[in-house]
């Protein structure tokens, strides 16, 4: 891959937030071109040799929920032979059980492609006891099992990624038509994380763009309009503490994002689909510098943040409606809104928004989501379970 070199950032404390990185060519070459060597050159190769390395050390992480076969059939179509998918699936099972269903999928397509896989239930007993042994309860609910979720479907994601020994993880939604985007998003994140100087480091994709039916034809949208929301009161946030206006946070919505494995388990995660938004919150409030931390270590190394721009529009099922548009903003804006370090004025303007969108009232407050403490605390040498190797990769308990 050939792409722009990382240089303008934001430093916020031990955080560096770079601006977005365009892509020049998808495909950089086999090798070193000796050009790129120059110190004044704009462009960055990254060979594929490089990529292949990063890719073998990487778990794709694909939620899903009640998703059409196809789509989740092309999403792992998409995905480099080297990582490993890690289907975490919360559908339903009656009274058609389409969990089964996509189990028989996954595993056909994967015997085909002689390809390991992962893939659990979200709601499986077997799941809910990596963290019931590994002393991590918060995720759980009365029955013991893993809590409904996005965000829950994500740290069980994490877990069997780390527990599969895997350096890396990434996370790719369910429902996207194109499996040459996945495969773009992949090689973003493998390019992202090869840029890396410090062990904490994460990669957020910024959609080229989001194409929609205008007047018969065909219109390709810069921002939706959760992302253009978001990312204004995050850099609101952010630009409170340096003291300058900035815009250099443009993927508070980015779903499709990877993270190294040092960084998965060291960053406080929030339910629903706040779960990304939160990652920035997590980042400004433990190494931002305003608080304590409690992880030095990362204080010392510092935390990189990659945003690179895709090349391939995101074409999505859109069908989900208004409601989960506004529940959507509800959830990012709200995670700010709690911050342990949130601004008087900013809390105000969010409230504002909120009130503006007929979200929340001025008199109410956003709604306070459920958090959960970091990965690093679930203790996985007493999780007592094991990922054996099947013939088609399939994982069973102990």
């Amino acid at each position: 891959m050939r792409l722009e070199i990382p240089t303008n950032a934001e430093r916020f404390g031990a955080n560096l937030f770079y601006e977005v990185q365009k892509i020049y060519e998808l495909e950089g070459g086999y090798g070193t071109d000796s050009e790129f060597d120059s110190p004044f050159h704009v462009i960055q190769q990254i060979p594929y040799e490089r990529l292949y390395e990063i890719e073998k050390d990487l778990a794709i992480v694909i939620p899903v929920k009640d998703e059409r076969l196809r789509l989740l059939e092309g999403v792992l179509c998409g995905i480099p032979h080297n990582c490993l998918p890690i289907v975490v699936s919360n559908s339903k099972n009656e009274p058609i059980d389409r969990y089964r269903m996509e189990r028989n999928m996954v595993d056909t397509f994967c015997r085909h492609a002689k390809k390991k896989y992962i893939i659990a239930h979200q709601r499986s007993a077997e799941l809910a006891r990596i963290f019931k042994d590994g002393g991590y309860p918060q995720i759980l609910d009365d029955q013991g099992l893993i809590r409904h979720g996005k965000a829950e479907g994500m740290l069980a994601g994490i877990a069997l990624a780390h527990l599969a020994g895997k350096k890396y993880v990434g996370f790719i939604d369910s429902d996207n038509y194109f499996p040459g985007a996945v495969f773009e998003y992949v090689r973003i994140f493998s390019a992202g994380l090869s840029q890396g100087k410090s062990p904490y480091s994460m990669v957020r994709i910024q959609w080229h763009s989001k194409p929609k039916i205008v007047d018969g034809e065909l219109f390709f949208t810069k921002w939706g309009r959760v992302s253009r929301i978001t990312n204004q009161y995050l850099n609101l946030f952010l630009s409170h503490y340096t003291g300058y206006e900035s815009e250099v946070l443009r993927t508070g919505n980015a779903g499709e994002h990877a993270l190294s494995m040092p960084l998965a388990l060291s960053l406080d995660y929030s339910t629903g689909f706040s779960v990304e938004t939160h990652h920035f919150v997590s980042l400004m409030e433990k190494f931002g510098g305003v608080l304590p931390s409690p992880i030095p270590e990362i204080m010392k190394n510092g935390v990189e943040v990659f945003q690179i721009e895709s090349r391939n529009p995101h074409f999505h099922d859109a069908a989900k409606g208004d409601d989960h548009i506004q529940e959507m903003i509800e959830y990012s804006l709200s995670v700010l809104w709690h911050s342990s370090i949130c601004p008087k004025s900013l809390k105000k303007d969010i409230s504002n928004e909120l009130s503006r969108l007929k979200i929340v009232s001025k008199k109410e407050e956003p709604i306070k989501l459920r958090q959960y403490p970091v990965l690093s605390s679930l203790n996985f040498t007493a999780a007592a379970w094991k990922i054996d190797w099947q013939e088609h990769g399939n994982f069973s308990p102990s």
